[in-house]
């Protein structure tokens, strides 16, 4: 090669890295856009607030959270994929965001490659709930009843695509089960027929579940997370209780456009990490059911890479029509 070619080679990738981390030394100087690809009002914009509010002054800029919701979570993504790569735009990456790959075909971005992760904020859990009259007090004891009874307990869910859905699927897939799954139009409905003794069991959101299961309405009898709920810490996990292996977790974490410059995916994450380790951040965001959590952005990237073909092959498995 030509020595002056290779000495401008050179010298273009000394000034590359020297932009990159002068970027990242100047970086925020104005505000960041933090895109929530659902409606506004959830729980979703609940933890975002929560964080965001020491993330801004840990940054010294504002952050402006915008809820897009629309296409499953797909209108708000898309934004974000196609966003300058500037770390100016941001993304609310939770469960879903793994899951909409098996869903939906010809998505108009992809979700490894045209995203990079940059650390994870913490996670949810479901609650295993059944109906009080249910003759179970343990996980391996709806195992060896449904065993006994096969298809005749039925769960329910909120559609096919739903973390409740894919958490009773999962527990099917992973013990042999044949429990039948029952549509319900959002988790008020199916929370009222399995109080009403309509379905035996439902796979719900900690949060809500807890007046039902503080009254004895309803009765727990595992979480979904690989560690013990901080809200229900008595409870064991469903791997504990009988199925080794089992897990679904609401995670939820922070992506950004990918080429997004290392040296500011790297701030960003030392940002978010020091936020979710405020005592009053954690102590606000245990409150929303969420236990908090960080992570380095490879840990995130491939957390979300194994997730993406885990719920593939469950979503393969029970024959989910695709959108």
């Amino acid at each position: 090669m030509n020595r002056s070619l290779l000495a401008k080679m050179m010298l273009a990738g000394v000034m590359f890295m020297s932009a990159g981390v002068v970027n990242a030394q100047s970086y925020p100087n104005k505000p960041v856009r933090w895109i929530l690809p659902y409606a506004p009002g959830g729980a979703t914009e609940i933890i975002a607030r929560i964080v965001a509010q020491r993330m801004m002054e840990i940054l010294g800029q504002q952050i402006v959270i915008e809820s897009h919701g629309g296409g499953a979570s797909v209108v708000g993504t898309n934004m974000v994929a196609r966003a300058a790569p500037d770390g100016y735009t941001m993304l609310l990456g939770s469960f879903g965001f793994a899951i909409t790959p098996s869903l939906q075909d010809n998505l108009p971005y992809d979700s490894i490659r045209d995203f990079s992760p940059v650390g994870l904020i913490g996670n949810g859990s479901l609650a295993l709930v059944v109906r009080p009259s249910l003759p179970v007090r343990s996980v391996k004891e709806l195992i060896a009843l449904a065993k006994a009874k096969p298809k005749q307990l039925n769960f329910g869910s909120t559609g096919g695509g739903s973390s409740s859905s894919l958490g009773a699927l999962l527990f099917n897939s992973m013990t042999g089960l044949e429990m039948t799954g029952i549509n319900y139009k959002g988790a008020g409905p199916s929370t009222i027929a399995l109080m009403g003794g309509e379905i035996d069991l439902i796979f719900s959101s900690i949060l809500p579940a807890l007046p039902n299961i503080k009254s004895g309405k309803f009765r727990v009898l595992g979480v979904s997370t690989p560690k013990r709920s901080n809200i229900l810490p008595d409870i064991p996990t469903i791997a504990e209780a009988g199925v080794p292996g089992y897990e679904l977790v609401s995670w939820y974490g922070i992506l950004v456009p990918v080429k997004t410059p290392e040296p500011i995916i790297n701030k960003l994450n030392q940002t978010v990490s020091l936020a979710v380790q405020a005592r009053d951040v954690q102590e606000k965001l245990v409150e929303q059911g969420v236990d908090p959590a960080t992570s380095t952005p490879t840990e995130l990237g491939q957390y979300i890479k194994t997730e993406i073909a885990k719920w593939s092959k469950v979503v393969k498995e029970a024959g989910i029509q695709q959108d």
